[in-house]
């Protein structure tokens, strides 16, 4: 049963973590008004494709996971 709950108080974690992100994303100035955005506005049709927001969100993320892999390695 320990595994089972390692695995239960990580997924809890995570979700917390994420509504903590879902939170504060609005107040982030910057965050999907990037160059490199696309942002199509016709009459009736709205595309909003954050490609640069995108990409650096994954190097932020990238960046965390080896800092967490590297500090378990000690």
């Amino acid at each position: 049963m320990a595994p089972l709950g390692k695995i239960l108080i990580l997924a809890g974690s995570v979700i917390v973590g994420v509504g903590i992100i879902l939170l504060f994303v609005g107040r982030i100035p910057f965050l999907g008004k990037l160059p490199g955005d696309i942002v199509v506005k016709k009459e009736n049709f709205q595309l909003y494709f954050p490609l640069t927001t995108g990409i650096v969100l994954s190097i932020l993320i990238s960046l965390v996971f080896w800092l967490i892999s590297f500090i378990g390695k000690k």
